[in-house]
């Protein structure tokens, strides 16, 4: 059975006057595998210690802090966006064994891999529909 994958979740919309978000949607890649899915979000500037993961029902959120160097008073031209954290958030579905994640860092990469359930049959079940 084919996993869907919605890039992104809609977001609420926010009572925040400002019109740039404190976040943004870090490119990614996404293998279907037959054992598993692999994902490969790349976040520069962001230490391996500053990256969470977490996974709600179907749902997985990333959250990548980068570090920021320029002080806060001072006021960039054209850099805004550059300095603006990570977050990535993805409905993977519910045939995915989260407890069995393991992600590393490598090169500004955040290499993830999801194992996929296995279901105690491993036959695929045919219907008639029409």
């Amino acid at each position: 059975m084919p996993t869907t994958i919605i890039p992104a979740l809609s977001r609420q919309p926010s009572d925040e006057s400002d019109a740039t978000p404190n976040v943004r949607q870090p490119h990614f890649e996404c293998i279907d595998a037959l054992q598993a899915l692999k994902l490969a979000v790349y976040v520069p500037g962001v230490d391996a210690s500053d990256v969470e993961i977490t996974t709600r029902g179907p749902d997985l959120v990333v959250h990548a802090r980068k570090a920021h160097p320029v002080r806060v008073n001072w006021q960039a031209l054209h850099l805004e966006s550059a300095q603006r954290d990570y977050e990535l958030k993805l409905r993977l579905g519910h045939g995915l064994d989260f407890a069995a994640l393991r992600a590393e860092m490598r090169d500004s990469v955040l290499h993830i891999v999801v194992p996929k359930r296995h279901s105690g049959d491993a036959r695929v079940n045919a219907r008639r529909v029409a």
